[in-house]
């Protein structure tokens, strides 16, 4: 418990660190690879968003998904890397291998699927590799470079927006 608090504390402060400088990123090629990060503590509908991805025309092979639980049990098997805050060191740093890989994939588009601020949350987005990202306005609005201002349990109509500004956007 102590230590969470001063994992917690330690994720703050490197986070705000690091959104001082955070670089500008534009999505200059179409979209083929998509990464979703999704907050399961919040919404557990993950494989519905995922199929509603996969029916605007994204092949399920190029869908890479992680997942965070507040609690996660082991006992429980998943299709996708799921972690906690135990993945993480006093450094800062992510110390699951599917993490790190995650992170350094270049996806042509990462879509965060998070409404709430969690410093864990934050910290992989910021670090993620991907051209594009793209999530809710609730969030801070330096991490992502497209905003949906929208309810987290309406994930149709969030892929349904997200897809319709793409489309805009020649990015499919």
């Amino acid at each position: 418990m102590f230590l969470n608090f001063i994992k917690n504390f330690l994720l703050k402060k490197t986070l705000k660190k690091q959104l001082l400088n955070v670089k500008e990123e534009s999505l200059n090629s179409p979209v083929v690879r998509i990464g979703l990060v999704v907050d399961e503590s919040r919404f557990l509908e993950t494989n519905a968003l995922k199929q509603e991805i996969i029916l605007k025309g994204i092949v399920e092979d190029n869908i890479k998904i992680i997942a965070y639980r507040d609690n996660l049990n082991s006992k429980e098997v998943f299709s996708y890397s799921v972690f906690s805050l135990k993945d993480l060191n006093l450094k800062c740093e992510f110390t699951q291998k599917e993490i790190n890989d995650f992170i350094s994939d270049e996806f042509d588009l990462l879509i965060n699927y998070y409404a709430e601020e969690k410093p864990f949350l934050m910290l992989l987005t910021h670090n993620s590799k991907a051209k594009f990202k793209a999530g809710f306005s609730t969030v801070d609005q330096r991490l992502n470079h497209m905003l949906i201002n929208i309810a987290l349990d309406d994930y149709k109509g969030f892929v349904y927006e997200l897809f319709r500004y793409l489309k805009i956007l020649n990015k499919i």
